[in-house]
């Protein structure tokens, strides 16, 4: 198995037989439905397949057949070999669990063009004829051996899966009235366009009218059924959204394609703003395809280096978002470079205050550990190798980081690095505020949303 070697044309003889068995699983299925792009539901909906035919997941037809390649090019006659024909007649389905076998025999060697005619056969665990067929190939003239290639193996990752599932929680619930600032860009404009069509909020869109309407014709889109305030420029905007939440005649706020600086300035305004007796923070809800559940990263974007006193807010933020998304009681971990208390480190300090003030229920519905790094924050692992007994340690939902330039490093690495996809909410003021990023792509605007929704509906409810 270190090798694979072919057998030339010379060395072949008529009813040699070469055979391969694989057994077929879940993975199998989704990789030839990524490869092959043939998403039929027959083979990647389980719901969908109870009612068709044959009432079970089955393999794509050419899953079995690609298999008759594999023999055909690594085994008989191997490496060298060039597919000319191939007939296939489909006889019986693969399910999940099916152990087949893939046989190919030689019936005819054709010395003009070395060609070699094979029967080729497919059966299942039961000896039911799964595929029969013949192919014909040129053989290789010349010997050929080499050491097998060890391909890498491959992880699936469901992206967007944790999005899915908040905007799928969403379902019956009114969508929220939503004054989207300064929306004069296709990117902004759209992402509020599509929340709508999702049913996820009702848009108002604030900015100058001349501005959202050529974003508009650039995007195709038809603004008849959206109410339009018009606005000077961006800081009117934002102070114009900001006295409609005062009014009551929104729910919340979405930024749109003006700086996040701007939209805050009008909203922590002493005394027109929309402050509460919570210190504000920002909180980006990441949904990172390695890891199980989605991350809680704060603050990256808001306070850029919080006192104790302002991380006591941003945790009890956090923590009341989670519980509006569905975790009765998340578990928190304080980030720092080490998970020790160290006088030098403050943030180590902080981690240590923040925890106490838990236990003294100055913060409460979560579990606290900290001084935590990273990897043992998301580690169970890493969290034993370096001695560290803790519920947190390795199962967090919320990461507390030191300072901004920490949180959105850590955020934008997951992005970019990672493959994360990462939504983003304002916490703290008297409504919600979507603080999308000009680069967020329309799954993360449309879960921001989502987000703001979950945690405004959850309010009412806990009045």
């Amino acid at each position: 198995m270190d090798r694979i070697e072919n057998r030339t044309f010379d060395e072949i003889r008529i009813g040699e037989c070469a055979r391969l068995i694989r057994t077929l699983t879940p993975r199998d299925i989704e990789l030839f439905a990524i490869v092959s792009g043939d998403v039929n539901p027959a083979h990647v909906d389980a719901e969908f397949a109870r009612s068709d035919m044959f009432h079970k997941v089955i393999a794509h037809g050419m899953w079995s057949g690609s298999l008759i390649s594999t023999v055909l090019g690594t085994e008989l006659p191997g490496p060298g070999t060039i597919y000319l024909n191939q007939t296939l007649s489909f006889r019986n389905p693969v399910s999940l669990g099916d152990t087949v076998t893939i046989a190919v025999r030689v019936t005819e060697k054709i010395e003009k063009g070395h060609r070699i005619v094979l029967e080729c056969m497919v059966t299942n665990q039961r000896n039911e004829i799964v595929i029969s067929g013949q192919a014909e190939v040129i053989a290789p003239t010349e010997k050929i051996s080499r050491e097998r290639i060890v391909m890498p193996d491959v992880e699936l990752h469901e992206k967007g899966r944790a999005y899915r599932r908040l905007i799928a929680m969403t379902k019956d619930m009114a969508p929220l009235r939503t004054a989207v600032v300064h929306p004069v860009d296709t990117n902004s404009l759209v992402g509020a366009v599509e929340a709508a069509h999702q049913g996820l909020i009702v848009p108002v869109l604030v900015g100058p009218e001349a501005k959202i309407r050529a974003a508009a014709t650039l995007a195709a889109i038809d603004l008849s059924e959206f109410e339009l305030i018009d606005a000077l420029h961006s800081d009117d905007a934002a102070a114009k959204a900001v006295i409609m939440v005062r009014e009551c005649k929104v729910e919340a706020l979405m930024k749109g394609a003006l700086h996040t600086d701007e939209l805050l300035h009008a909203v922590v305004d002493r005394d027109s703003g929309l402050r509460t007796g919570r210190r504000m923070s920002h909180v980006f809800v990441i949904d990172a395809p390695g890891y199980p559940r989605p991350l809680f990263i704060t603050d990256a974007a808001i306070n850029v280096t919080p006192s104790l006193e302002d991380k006591r807010d941003i945790v009890q933020n956090a923590i009341d978002l989670a519980h509006a998304l569905g975790i009765p009681q998340p578990k928190v971990a304080i980030l720092s470079a080490v998970e020790t208390v160290t006088p030098v480190i403050k943030s180590t300090i902080d981690a240590a205050a923040l925890c106490k003030m838990a236990d003294r229920g100055q913060i409460t519905g979560a579990i606290l550990d900290g001084p935590l790094a990273f990897d043992n924050a998301v580690s169970v692992e890493a969290a034993k190798t370096k001695g560290i007994v803790s519920v947190v340690a390795g199962v967090a939902d919320i990461f507390v980081v030191p300072d901004l330039e920490a949180g959105n490093m850590l955020a934008k690495q997951l992005e970019y690095l990672g493959d994360a996809e990462i939504a983003g909410i304002a916490l703290g003021a008297r409504v919600p505020i979507i603080l999308t990023s000009r680069a967020d792509k329309t799954l993360s605007r449309l879960s921001s949303c989502a987000i703001a929704l979950l945690l405004a509906r959850h309010k009412v409810s806990a009045k």
